[in-house]
C-alpha cells in the first residue's frame, strides 16, 4: 500500500492510505448518510396504552450499565408515540429478529396498522413484547436527557429473556440487512506482519 501524506480533513496533516472523503458541507442529507455507514439492530419499545398495545421501532439502542442494568434509547422530539409510552411504569423492550422486517416497518407505519397480524404479549404493568424477538428487556424508564432533536431514554431493566442463537435484524445504509453466519479469522499479532 503507499502511504502519502494528505491534509486532514479535521486540520493537520496525516501519512496514511486512501481514506473517507472530506464532506463539503455538515448538511442533514450528509450527516445521514454518514450515520448509517454504522450498522444498528432494531427494536421495539411498546406498551398497553387504554387497553391496546401502543409501540415504535427505533434503531438507535445501546447497553448503558451492567450495575444497574440498564440501556437507553434515541426517541425524536416530534414523536407523537413516545409521549404517551413514557408515561407507563414499565415498557417492553423488543429486539427483532432477522425475520421481522415486515413488522419493523409496521411499526414505522400509521399507528391503528402497527399490530395488525403481529403475535404479542403483555408482562408485568402493561410491557408488550413481540413473538419472534431475539431478545425481550422488561424496563423502567429512569431518565430522559435532551439531546438535539432527540431524546435519550435511559431505561433500568428488571427482567429479561432472550434466545443467544436467534439473529437479529440488522439496518445499515437505509436498508435492512441479514448478518452472515461465516466462522472468522483471527489474526493474532505474532501472524501480523506490515
Amino acid at each position: 500500500m503507499t502511504m502519502h501524506k494528505q491534509e486532514h480533513p479535521l486540520g493537520g496533516t496525516a501519512e496514511h492510505g486512501p481514506g473517507p472523503t472530506a464532506a463539503s458541507a455538515l448538511d442533514t442529507g450528509t450527516l445521514r448518510q454518514a450515520f448509517g455507514h454504522f450498522p444498528s439492530g432494531v427494536t421495539a419499545v411498546c406498551g398497553m396504552v387504554d387497553g391496546s398495545p401502543l409501540g415504535m421501532a427505533v434503531s438507535s439502542f445501546t447497553s448503558v450499565s451492567l450495575e444497574p442494568p440498564m440501556v437507553a434509547v434515541c426517541l425524536q422530539l416530534s414523536s407523537r408515540t413516545w409521549p404517551r409510552l413514557r408515561e407507563l411504569p414499565r415498557l417492553g423492550l423488543s429486539v427483532l429478529g432477522a425475520d421481522q422486517e415486515p413488522l419493523c416497518r409496521a411499526l414505522a407505519g400509521p399507528e391503528e396498522d402497527r399490530f395488525t397480524g403481529c403475535s404479542w404479549e403483555t408482562g408485568e404493568d402493561g410491557a408488550v413484547f413481540l413473538h419472534g424477538a431475539v431478545t425481550w428487556y422488561s424496563c423502567i424508564l429512569r431518565d430522559e436527557v435532551p439531546a438535539g432533536d432527540h431524546s435519550i431514554a435511559l431505561l433500568e431493566v428488571d427482567r429479561l429473556w432472550t434466545q443467544p442463537a436467534a439473529e437479529p435484524l440488522v439496518f445499515h445504509g437505509s436498508r435492512f440487512r441479514r448478518l452472515e453466519n461465516q466462522e472468522l479469522t483471527i489474526v493474532t499479532a505474532t501472524s501480523y506482519s506490515a
